[in-house]
């Protein structure tokens, strides 16, 4: 075991858990998040939970952030030019010719990171075997650079054709652009992704390269602040695909780190699910600013090789996260239609909801909740105190403009903003074949448990269960990720016995640059394999994880090969009798952190003089009496409806509901029969 620290940031709050090795005490902690200086959020959540011997004495820093998410999104990065092979400049604009949103007449495809003018060409071409079929063209590499050096960009990305196959001719543009003089950031393709599909590479490689300087920065102030608390560990951020790296890794793939944020949820959930030995579960957590699902199978989130953002491609593994702009301050609004919608803006974290008293006047979900009663007396964390006649003036504008009353209003944002959460949730659980309604739903985040039975009510399902620490549970999620480096590489070939020894090849070269890019011990390191694969003739793959011992693959092709058709037939209902091929080979090397106890016990303590508030039931569709419930005082069951409250979340439990608490300290809500 080790004592160790984990810190989410929210759009909202900046959550933190603390596990104490010595005492096998976990702590938890909410401030205020600040948005033009994250790392001032870290430091003040950090300096008043966490007292100063355990700064001093953690083992590790776990970091979840959506910085790079963020800079994407905001369009604030470096100023990148693009070096690519000739007659590929337009690349990043074809794309691929499709449309994501096919009938949407006035739908616009993302801008391109890069404009046409910073994209150029070099001159030279590598063939997808491997072979040089024109040398590199030294004179365009260096005219290309006279055109960036004279635009003044931050960095360069490199991306030239069938740079998987043979990476020479991208190292020699490096070394040229540093010879010519060049001292920003350059982000080679082949480093970056090991796999083919050309539009996908120099999609990856430019968000690299918009990205590095913002994160890198970001770090450097983070890591600082932390040493400057007395924190001697080692820092860590969660990556994409799950698992974590160190800080000097993410500033060298920074791309790694785009959807660190939500990452934190999603491992808790699979920690959390193997300890209940829960099959199916559906996760919803919904913070201030924006909502985010996943589906947990087995244990285990479900992990893609390719993400999106704004459209744009990111070939890196990729924890299947679903997000909307839902969360406890997304603002109620009338459009055009005279129609109520809720977000996707927010109120964020400034200036927040209107009934946090913090200048806001906008009407949100949280001040919907409020003025519903549902966060009970609003004494909440952080030191806020709700405000609820702010909450009905914030409503008022709304209710007058769609001509009803402010408690029927209050109940309309709500039920919206439910919806649309349910539908995110459709997506990642129906689209796969599998039936929310015979799963379990995870809530947590500081307004999961408050929408819990409005989301079971959408979506008919029976049973909830609120983890502890439901509110900060991302940041306690964080805890447990081991240090993960992952690479690939595009070598397509014949599924057959004679492919083993190039399969085992392939593997030894992606194992030994995880080791290069990383200088810590792989004591204790676990390698893991998978192999992408196809039918011959199709264009997408599947990929299948396969054993790897002693340097070789463990298992034999044919009963690799009905594996892969076994999940086939899963997610396609039939199969096919045609020869199946390898498109990329994959290696994983995990380091897992020390384990720490994940059990919660729960020793109901004597409450103090029982309250209720009057408050709106979804079930009755009227106000009745609802009893206010420390969640530490549940002894046996508790029939709703009822308040629940804790540290930093508040748990709804509507009429024809019930709660109890589980072996583990989760909350068990059930529907009543």
């Amino acid at each position: 075991m080790a004592t160790r620290i984990g810190v989410d940031i929210g759009g909202t709050f900046t959550d933190l858990v603390y596990f104490d090795e010595e005492t096998g005490r976990t702590v938890e902690g909410k401030v205020p998040t600040v948005p033009s200086a994250p790392e001032e959020g870290v430091a003040r959540a950090v300096t008043e939970h966490v007292p100063a011997d355990i700064i001093a004495s953690a083992a590790y820093f776990l970091h979840g952030t959506t910085v790079g998410l963020n800079a994407l999104l905001e369009r604030r990065g470096a100023k990148v030019g693009l070096i690519t092979t000739t007659g590929f400049r337009d690349v990043l604009e074809i794309r691929r010719g499709d449309r994501a949103e096919m009938y949407n007449l006035f739908w616009k495809q993302t801008v391109p990171l890069v404009p046409r003018r910073l994209r150029l060409e070099a001159g030279g071409r590598m063939l997808g075997s491997g072979d040089e079929m024109t040398p590199l063209d030294r004179a365009s590499v260096l005219a290309a650079y006279e055109v960036l050096k004279a635009e003044k960009v931050d960095s360069i990305a490199v991306c030239l054709l069938n740079a998987y196959a043979n990476s020479r001719h991208e190292l020699e543009v490096e070394r040229i652009l540093r010879d010519a003089g060049f001292e920003g950031g350059i982000s080679l393709s082949h480093k970056i992704s090991g796999e083919y599909r050309e539009y996908e590479r120099t999609s990856t490689t430019v968000i690299d390269a918009f990205v590095r300087g913002r994160m890198s920065n970001y770090l450097r102030r983070l890591e600082g602040k932390l040493r400057e608390l007395g924190f001697k560990g080692e820092c860590l951020i969660t990556r994409s695909g799950s698992g974590s790296m160190t800080f000097a890794e993410a500033e060298d793939r920074p791309f790694e780190t785009i959807m660190s944020g939500p990452v934190g949820g999603a491992q808790g959930a699979g920690e959390l699910a193997k300890m209940l030995d829960i099959d199916t579960l559906i996760t919803a957590d919904v913070g201030g600013t924006s909502f985010d699902t996943a589906l947990i199978l087995k244990g285990e989130p479900q992990v893609l090789f390719e993400g999106v953002i704004d459209n744009m491609p990111v070939q890196t593994p990729w924890v299947d996260v679903r997000s909307i702009g839902s969360g406890g301050g997304s603002i109620a609004h009338v459009d055009i239609g005279n129609l109520m919608r809720v977000g996707p803006q927010s109120a964020g974290a400034v200036p927040g909801p209107a009934c946090y008293g913090k200048g806001g006047t906008v009407p949100t979900m949280t001040d919907a909740a409020a003025h519903l009663g549902m966060l009970g007396p609003g004494n909440l964390a952080s030191g806020i105190n709700l405000d609820f006649d702010q909450a009905k003036a914030a409503l008022a504008p709304v209710a007058d403009a769609i001509g009803q009353d402010v408690e029927a209003t209050a109940a309309g944002v709500l039920r919206i903003a439910s919806a649309s959460m349910a539908n995110a949730m459709r997506e990642i659980s129906v689209e796969q074949g599998l039936d929310p309604r015979k799963m379990t739903l995870l809530p947590f985040g500081g307004a999961g448990p408050l929408m819990a039975t409005l989301l079971a009510d959408e979506l008919r399902m029976n049973r909830i269960v609120v983890p502890p620490m439901a509110g900060n549970f991302s940041a306690w999620g964080l805890l447990g990720a081991d240090m993960v480096q992952s690479a690939a590489r595009t070598r397509i070939m014949d599924f057959v016995g004679a492919s083993v020894p190039a399969i085992n090849e392939v593997l030894a070269g992606l194992f030994k640059t995880i080791s290069e890019r990383s200088d810590r011990s792989e004591e204790g390191a676990v390698k893991s394999a998978r192999l992408d694969l196809r039918y011959k003739g199709q264009e997408h793959w599947l990929s299948v994880e396969v054993p790897y011992e002693g340097g070789s693959l463990a298992e034999d092709v044919g009963s690799i090969a009905e594996r892969f058709r076994a999940e086939y037939r899963r997610a396609f209902g039939n199969t096919m009798n045609d020869a199946i091929e390898i498109v990329s080979v994959r290696a994983t090397v995990r380091v897992p952190l020390p384990r720490r106890e994940a059990r919660f016990e729960h020793k109901p303590v004597a409450s103090a003089e029982s309250r209720s508030i009057d408050a709106y039931s979804f079930e009755k569709g009227a106000r009745m009496p609802f009893k206010v419930v420390p969640r530490n005082s549940i002894d046996g069951g508790l029939k709703g409806p009822a308040i629940i409250t804790e540290g930093t979340t508040t748990t709804y439990l509507d009429a024809e509901w019930t709660a109890s608490i589980g072996n583990s300290g989760e909350m068990i809500m059930e529907r009543g029969i």
